[in-house]
Formats: C-alpha cells, structure tokens, sequence
C-alpha cells in the first residue's frame, strides 16, 4: 500500500490530472469552439461567391480540428492507466496526437492562403461586369490576370465583406493552431516528462557509489 506522502503516488496523480482528465477536457473543448467557428466562417465565405476556391474558405481545416475534438472527449471514456499500460489508451492517444500535428498542418496553410488572398485584394481595382465583380492587380497592364468573382453584384460590400472573413480566418486559424502546437507539446511532455529522453545515468552513478564502499 502507498502512503499520502509517497512521491510515486503523487506523481501518478499528477500525471492523472495533466493527461487524464483536465487536459484533455479543456483542449477539446477550445477546439471544438475553434473548429466549429472556422467551419461556419468558411462556409460563409463560400456563400459569397461561387467562384471563390476550396482553399480560400478554409472549413476544411475546422472539419479536421473538430474530429481532433472528438477523439479529445473519446480520451476522457477511457479508464487512464499511468505508462499506457491498455493498448485502446496507447491507440486513442496516438490518434489524438498525429491528428493535432494534421490541424496543425492545415490550420497554418489556412492561415497562409488567407494571408495571401488578403494581400492581393488590398491592392485589387474591381468593377461590377454583368452580375460579377471583376478585379486586376494592375489595371495598366492588358495581359494581367483577371479574378473574377461570380454573383457579386457590388464590388464595394463583397471586398469588404471578404477581407473581414479573411482576417477572421487568420486569427481564428492562428489561435487553433497554436492550440493543436501546445496539445502535441503535452502529449509529447507526458509521455518522455521532459524534451530530451536520452540515456539515463542512475545506473553509472550507482556502479560509481558500490566502488567507493568496496
């Protein structure tokens, strides 16, 4: 039987409580709320205009960051085991830590395409042709690429609107991905405790010691 006082037993708890039940919870539930707002905003943005590109209205990325959630709150089911001693555990974690590396990954080119597209309409003339707002980089320039926006029918409440979706999408997509970043980083700290995991010298030091008594 272990003691209050003994430090295995605190350490477990402590463990216990870092990745058993209150990380977890309160990750999955920012998540959940992040994933959720880039999912709506995104589909928003696609409502704009049909022309706009997949990788402009970034819902894909909150699909990806609400599943991450989800398996999230599956860890919170399982019965914790300190040193994932049940293989569904060791799974589920797994899972939960290679899908936070994958939000990541798409929240951060999220936040890239979003930049990008912002860039360029702040330096965008468009004019209102047949139903469509049509926009050029440099209007001196005849061979320059055209983008066209279908089913806008202002020019002026479409690129407002747009540019307000796309800094709400860098934010929103910024903030998720540093919450998947720090998600890996406590999964990775509570399973090695600390970054480097190298070669421990318990044994030499006590080799060392039985010399000295002998």
């Amino acid at each position: 039987k272990k003691t209050k006082g003994d430090p295995k037993t605190g350490q477990e708890e402590e463990s216990h409580t870092c990745c058993g039940w209150g990380f977890p919870l309160l990750f999955a539930l920012l998540q959940l709320a992040l994933g959720i707002s880039v999912t709506v905003l995104g589909f928003l943005m696609a409502g704009i205009s049909s022309s706009l590109l997949v990788r402009d209205t970034p819902y894909w990325a909150g699909i990806i960051v609400c599943v991450v959630s989800l398996v999230g709150f599956v860890m919170l089911c399982i019965s914790y085991q300190p040193d994932e001693k049940t293989c569904v555990q060791f799974t589920v974690k797994l899972i939960y830590f290679l899908l936070n590396a994958l939000g990541l990954v798409a929240c951060v080119l999220a936040v890239a395409f979003a930049a990008h597209h912002y860039l360029q309409m702040t330096k965008f003339t468009c004019d209102t042709i047949l139903e469509s707002c049509q926009c050029k980089l440099d209007t001196a320039d005849p061979l320059g690429r055209t983008f066209v926006y279908q089913d806008a029918a202002d020019c002026g409440s479409l690129t407002s609107m747009l540019n307000l979706y796309l800094l709400l999408q860098m934010v929103l997509n910024l903030i998720t991905a540093l919450v998947c970043l720090l998600a890996c980083f406590m999964m990775w700290k509570h399973r090695y405790q600390v970054f480097y995991a190298g070669v421990r010298f318990y044994p030499l030091t006590a080799s060392e010691g039985q010399q000295q008594k002998v």
